[in-house]
């Protein structure tokens, strides 16, 4: 029995190597996925998905070492959580070096032109942007008058607003309506005519 506990909670590696394993291992993944453009990060295709899914096992040996112990795993995540921390809170003061991590937003779509070479830069297909407009309520992108991709990988669409004339024509069909609605409450109320 008491093996069994020694093996769970005693940590078989020094405690600064399970401290600095997760924190490179946190640098070296958060610069790969900078370099790797803002679409790895939300817009994840099956072949995104693969690659983050194996990439987390991948790197679960250089975070853990020849450690399986408890104290070991919890001792890693807290330093991946405290590092985590410490980089979210030092960015948030330093809003320049923020902007240079996260990068710039990047506009896809702008007065319903839709800018190919943009897309391509970002390895996204037309299809997965006509995806990304319906989740958010388009039925085209025709209706789409701008689409930027934000630092964080989000694509944020806005949308055409109606022309002049546009707004006209609208106004008129609902004044047709209301007139239509009228009529039809007058000739329900008209007494019969005599035949």
């Amino acid at each position: 029995m008491h093996d069994m506990w020694k093996d769970m909670f005693v940590i078989t590696l020094p405690i600064l190597e399970k401290i600095l394993r997760p924190v490179i291992v946190y640098f070296f993944l958060v610069v790969m996925l900078r370099l790797s453009g803002k679409r790895e990060l939300v817009q994840l295709n099956p072949f995104d998905l693969v690659v983050l899914l194996t990439l987390s096992n991948t790197v679960q040996n250089a975070i853990i070492g020849d450690d399986n112990s408890v104290s070991g795993g919890l001792l890693g995540a807290t330093s991946l959580l405290a590092i985590n921390y410490l980089v979210v809170r030092f960015l948030y003061k330093h809003k320049n070096l923020d902007r240079l991590v996260e990068g710039k937003a990047d506009v896809l779509i702008e007065n319903g032109k839709i800018y190919p070479e943009r897309l391509k830069r970002e390895l996204i297909t037309m299809a997965q942007l006509e995806a990304a407009a319906h989740k958010q309520g388009f039925r085209s992108l025709a209706e789409v008058d701008q689409c930027i991709l934000e630092p964080g990988g989000t694509l944020s669409f806005i949308a055409r607003k109606p022309d002049v004339d546009m707004t006209r024509h609208l106004e008129l069909l609902k004044h047709m309506d209301e007139l239509k609605a009228e009529m039809a409450l007058l000739r329900a109320t008209r007494p019969p005519s005599p035949a």
